[in-house]
């Protein structure tokens, strides 16, 4: 039966979600003629229908059965990533009331639309643009390898320069051809292990409470999910927030059992992520365990989706595909949300394609259990060349499974994560992720030649290539144009294909405004994000995560703050 379907029922909830809505919306009761319109404000909006605010005189032309035009522009953030659009479309008045609001009578219409949005914007906007997207990828492709071929020709003059170009460009062409060859594993609904999601806690009292809510209202059964949240000693109203959370969902939710499926710990002592993780996993009763960041927000069906790959025994780890969900604060948040995109969508969708996924990300994965209690001592006490291992947490535990698991991406199972706004906060939560990379790819050097060699080739290739991207575009940019006087042109190009191989993907998958932001990261990571990379050589081994008050970083502190008293003194006057 129909009703029984899950892509059915997750059509159904999309079709039936409701959004807050402040925008102006101009109705036409007879088509085309000005003097029939009626200007008010919408309210509240759906893909199926629209309710709107008018003025008093409106009621007699705006009766229910009425069929009006409905011209209006959906802002950004109003709705999911992609309806943010220019609407001229039918509908029919299916309800209407009014409302004292200040000591003013307000009319409020109910219109309901002749086709919902998703249907309007896939014909009337999005259509030329998968076409053109399309043409422009195969076209940008073409010419990436024609350039390529330009390298053989001139192969012998530097050998080592056009290897890189050439295993560079065959490393990203590849990436996003089976990234495009991905497909998620189907639901099976007969497939409902039992599964405990875990957050750890610190500092996020301004998110944690919405967190803990997305997570307890999943399309799942409600004897087979649990919710654990573990508190690392925080330092603010976070324990106040999820006791009141946890409180609430109990009192209101009782008859779903929720006494017994969503508990919260406190952690003696600040012990780090790890350990809060760790404490979790101890408390789980089910077989499954999925970590959740305290600042992401699931979508009601991301459990059901994340499971379904562990049918396979030999699956150790899941990763859902995280969105960003504060997109429209600036262009910093704007240019995150391309890069996140593709990041999951082609890049960990291409390693899927092997089952061998790098990283199972911090926001939302899926795990056994017994691995992870196999795995923990080790993780806890994991060091680097004498330094305590204090992020990378997701790398890490990723290549503890995947030495003898499966590893693998869903990208049904969706969750969406607050991303820094300030510039300060994401260079450093940046260099924080390159150290972390740098560190757990020379780890999984040692064993990932074990796994599906086009895989092993795929890391290793993965690996030299943003390890040389500095030295590649010094040269290019610096050594070129200063000693030989030759523009680079040739360079420059390649630069604007990849910018536009990111950009069109994103128009072609996602379908949003956002996809010009594409060629803006890689004009940003160019020229500032990939000088952190030299940094990142020399400093891989610290464990400071630089935004988080950590023991380390507290430790980092004082001894900034000593050394700076010591040459205070060091230059002191003798009087």
């Amino acid at each position: 039966m129909a009703q029984d379907d899950p892509a059915y029922l997750d059509r159904l909830r999309m079709l039936s979600l409701r959004y807050m809505a402040n925008f102006d919306v101009v109705v036409y009761t007879r088509k085309k003629q000005k003097k029939s319109a009626f200007k008010g404000r919408a309210v509240d909006i759906s893909t199926t229908g629209l309710l709107c605010e008018f003025g008093p005189a409106a009621q007699e032309r705006l009766f229910v059965g009425k069929t009006v035009s409905i011209h209006c522009d959906i802002p950004p953030g109003t709705m999911p990533e992609g309806f943010e659009s220019s609407v001229k479309l039918e509908a029919k008045v299916v309800r209407n009331f009014t409302k004292t609001e200040d000591e003013q009578e307000k009319l409020m219409v109910a219109f309901e639309f002749a086709k919902p949005l998703t249907e309007y914007l896939q014909r009337k906007r999005w259509g030329y643009a998968i076409y053109g997207s399309s043409a422009m990828l195969l076209f940008s492709t073409i010419f990436i390898m024609l350039m390529r071929a330009e390298s053989v020709i001139y192969f012998q003059y530097n050998i080592l320069l056009y290897m890189y170009s050439l295993i560079a460009a065959a490393f990203l062409l590849t990436r996003y051809f089976f990234g495009a060859l991905y497909r998620d594993v189907p639901i099976n609904p007969d497939f409902t292990p039992g599964v405990s999601i875990i957050i750890p806690c610190f500092n996020e009292e301004e998110w944690i409470h919405r967190t803990i809510l997305s997570c307890v209202n999943q399309n799942y059964p409600i004897d087979k999910l649990e919710v654990i949240v573990v508190d690392d000693r925080s330092t603010d109203r976070s324990v106040e927030q999820i006791e009141k959370v946890i409180e609430m969902i109990h009192n209101e939710a009782d008859r779903f059992m929720t006494r017994e499926r969503v508990r919260m710990h406190v952690l003696p002592e600040n012990g780090g992520k790890r350990v809060a993780l760790v404490k979790g996993v101890e408390m789980a009763k089910h077989d499954l365990v999925v970590f959740v960041d305290s600042d992401s927000f699931l979508e009601p069906t991301a459990i059901r989706h994340l499971v379904q790959p562990f049918q396979d025994p030999k699956m150790g780890g899941v990763a859902g595909r995280t969105d960003v969900e504060n997109k429209y604060t600036n262009s910093i948040t704007k240019l995150q949300t391309v890069r996140y995109y593709i990041a999951f969508r082609i890049m960990k969708a291409a390693e899927a394609w092997f089952d061998s996924v790098t990283c199972l990300s911090g926001p939302l994965s899926c795990y056994r259990k017994d691995l992870i209690t196999k795995h923990s001592d080790a993780w806890l006490s994991q060091k680097f060349l004498g330094q305590p291992a204090t992020f990378g947490d997701d790398r890490s535990m990723t290549n503890y499974i995947l030495q003898t698991h499966r590893t693998s991406y869903q990208d049904s199972a969706i969750c969406s994560t607050i991303v820094p706004s300030k510039m300060s906060v994401f260079l450093k939560q940046q260099m924080r992720w390159k150290r972390s990379w740098l560190r757990e790819s020379l780890r999984a050097s040692m064993f990932i030649w074990k796994k599906e060699p086009f895989m092993a080739l795929f890391f290793y290739i993965g690996l030299i290539v943003p390890i040389a991207a500095p030295v590649i575009v010094l040269y290019n940019l610096g050594y070129v144009p200063l000693v030989h006087h030759v523009f680079p042109g040739t360079f420059l190009m390649g630069l604007l294909l990849m910018a536009m191989l990111m950009s069109l993907a994103h128009l072609l998958f996602r379908r949003s405004k956002l996809w010009v932001f594409g060629f803006v990261f890689c004009v940003f990571y160019e020229f500032v994000l990939l000088w952190q990379m030299p940094v990142a050589w020399v400093t891989f081994w610290k464990s400071t995560w630089g935004t988080r008050e950590t023991p380390q970083d507290i430790e980092a502190k004082l001894k900034k703050e000593a050394r700076k008293q010591k040459g205070k003194k060091g230059f002191s006057l003798p009087f």
